[in-house]
């Protein structure tokens, strides 16, 4: 199996679903953040793959992560909580 085979773009919102509070960690701009999203999204997309990534293919994903996460941000200055908080 090859990256392009993949839906990345599912495999990445999974990983943003599943780690919420590493999300709201890059939010705030917290050090670690990025490395360990970065790091679960490179271990989803291998246990996909059935493989390790090559150094091309884990750049693919990142800039896929950081789309995601580009895009989430945005969404939050455009439409900022509500809550009155």
């Amino acid at each position: 199996m090859i990256l392009t085979d993949l839906d990345l773009a599912a495999i990445v919102a999974a990983v943003v679903a599943e780690h919420a509070g590493l999300v709201d960690a890059w939010l705030r701009d917290e050090s670690g953040s990025w490395g360990a999203l970065a790091a679960q999204a490179i271990l989803a997309t291998r246990r996909t793959l059935g493989r390790s990534l090559t150094d091309a293919e884990r750049r693919i994903v990142w800039q896929t992560l950081w789309d995601k996460l580009t895009a989430i941000r945005r969404a939050e200055t455009i439409w900022p909580d509500e809550s009155g908080s």
